[in-house]
């Protein structure tokens, strides 16, 4: 079922209202189940990092946005046939993807890293899955590095419709171990004692960022403004550590401002320079 959170971004300026009062309100959707990026509240709604992110980020461009809470298999479809405007939820930008949208410069480093019931043999390697079962998210890239690995090696690959129904096939011992982003088996296994976070595959550390049809680079100028605007002053950084209960380090994408628009060496990139401006 589709739950939809409602945010309204006001403008501060009153001699811009009227124009602003115009623009239609940003659509957008999220993954309400894959916490802490966006997961239910008590007393209904969403709440998480990205919605504060992209809450803000509209807030910054005078507009309202609309997020809709379903499963991120849909996501890209529902941008590609013009339900969204762009997705909030954060997508890995890859060489497939990249040609086929538009991505902001990246707000966040992710690598995927696996998670594992509490008394289970820790994963040293791939290998150590042949003959048992991972359970992923259905349509991310988890998923697909799953398959072929799991082909390549001889383990069966599970795919759910939400993260928290592949963490449940660990913990009842359905499947072995579930892969997905750091942060959130980090924040898995902080909130469940029965689960652990293992091996992290270091060699899969790959951006973050948002996407927008291929058609819309001004849009894409324009949210990626804001998040750098966000890196600037320092609110991305706030929001990271509230989230994700830890310090940014100096190369961590909540901080650095890349030139041009996009993700530099991928599909899409604008290499332009241009100058930032931040509103006060």
């Amino acid at each position: 079922m589709m739950r939809r959170l409602a945010v309204f971004a006001t403008a501060v300026s009153l001699c811009a209202g009227s124009a602003l009062a115009q623009d239609k309100p940003l659509r957008t959707g999220v993954d309400g189940t894959f916490a802490p990026h966006a997961f239910p509240k008590l007393g209904g709604g969403t709440q998480g990092f990205n919605i504060d992110l992209f809450t803000e980020v509209a807030k910054r461009m005078k507009r309202e946005i609309v997020i809709d809470s379903v499963s991120f298999s849909t996501l890209i479809p529902g941008m590609q046939s013009g339900r969204y405007d762009f997705v909030a939820a954060p997508v890995t930008v890859t060489k497939e993807r990249a040609e086929n949208m538009l991505f902001t410069a990246g707000y966040l480093w992710t690598s995927f890293q696996f998670g594992i019931k509490k008394g289970s043999a820790p994963i040293k390697g791939w290998e150590d899955l042949k003959g048992k079962a991972v359970a992923v998210n259905k349509g991310t890239p988890y998923e697909t590095l799953s398959k072929k690995k799991g082909e390549e090696i001889g383990f069966e690959v599970q795919a759910y419709d939400n993260q928290p129904d592949a963490v449940q096939a660990v913990l009842s011992g359905r499947a072995y171990a579930t892969l997905v982003g750091n942060t959130s088996t980090l924040y898995i296994a902080s909130q469940n004692p029965n689960f652990i976070a293992d091996l992290e595959l270091t060699d899969t550390r790959a951006h973050w960022a948002t996407p927008v049809p291929k058609d819309n680079p001004k849009l894409r100028a324009q949210i990626q403004d804001a998040l750098d605007c966000m890196k600037k002053d320092g609110s991305l950084v706030q929001l990271s550590e509230k989230w994700f209960k830890r310090t940014p380090g100096p190369d961590a994408l909540e901080r650095v401002i890349t030139p041009g628009y996009g993700v530099p060496g991928m599909p899409g990139y604008d290499p332009t320079p241009h100058e930032l401006k931040c509103g006060g």
